[in-house]
């Protein structure tokens, strides 16, 4: 399971270092490689292993639904799969960095199943908000069972 908070820089080339925690989750599920895509102003980066249960349920979804039609627009045609190099890093294409607004400082933030990665300035954003969010929801909580 992916857990904790994570600052990195990515290189000019778009190669970003995975932190030590995270490449042994994935070496554990002797799956080095992560797709990655984008969703809610960050990157999403799962294992293989936990992508091809989205994929698979996808697949079961009504297709002509409109629904269906636009997640996978956005969400499954954004899929860029990165193998981690010798040096632990990963490559992040130009326009999933763009989406992300991603030049240089990132936070990767576990997320249980995938990493989050985001710009520092939009992880700040969301964090704060988040942080807001949090403290209005102590019921709805409590209502999940946490």
């Amino acid at each position: 399971m992916f857990r904790g908070r994570h600052e990195h820089a990515i290189d000019s080339k778009g190669r970003l270092s995975i932190p030590s925690k995270f490449r042994e989750i994935l070496s554990n599920s002797f799956d080095e490689r992560l797709i990655i895509t984008n969703y809610d102003g960050c990157l999403w980066a799962y294992p293989v292993s936990e992508w091809k249960k989205i994929e698979d349920k996808v697949n079961a979804l009504p297709q002509f639904k409109e629904e269906v039609k636009a997640f996978q627009r956005v969400f499954i045609s954004a899929a860029f799969e990165s193998a981690v190099d010798g040096s632990g890093r990963i490559l992040i294409p130009p326009t999933l960095r763009e989406y992300a607004g991603i030049t240089k400082d990132v936070v990767l933030v576990g997320m249980t199943n995938r990493i989050e990665i985001y710009s520092k300035e939009k992880w700040q954003q969301t964090f704060e908000a988040s942080v807001k969010r949090l403290e209005l929801m102590g019921d709805k909580l409590a209502d999940l069972g946490l």
